[in-house]
């Protein structure tokens, strides 16, 4: 049950068109979990309208993982995107397969600001 949850809420991102690309942010986001030695067991992206004053709708999607999942939710309007890395630690360590799937995305975005939280879950003894 010992896991590590990462978040990290980001802002100016200069990666602009990443946030309303549904096919991309999916490719990069499973190339990136890949990449960290993470297990892509299934995945869900949901695109959301434009809005009425014309702004172009953000993205939200999840990839579950055999470790756990990794969501996030753009917001192009605000040139904005939140991330969540939780892994579970059963049987391996994979902390740091969380930290580098988290330090891969964020690159993707190319954030100007980034807040970042970490929560170690589930310490059991």
């Amino acid at each position: 049950m010992n896991g590590l949850h990462l978040t990290a809420d980001l802002s100016g991102c200069a990666n602009a068109a990443l946030l309303t690309d549904e096919r991309g942010l999916a490719h990069h986001t499973r190339a990136a979990a890949e990449a960290a030695g993470l297990s892509v067991v299934g995945e869900h992206w949901h695109r959301f309208p434009t809005s009425a004053d014309g702004q172009p709708g953000g993205i939200t999607g999840m990839l579950l993982l055999a470790e756990s999942h990794v969501a996030l939710h753009t917001w192009p309007e605000l040139a904005s995107v939140t991330l969540d890395v939780y892994v579970c630690n059963y049987g391996a360590d994979n902390a740091a397969r969380a930290e580098a799937l988290m330090a891969a995305l964020i690159d993707r975005f190319e954030p100007a600001r980034i807040e970042r939280h970490r929560l170690e879950r589930g310490r059991l003894g």
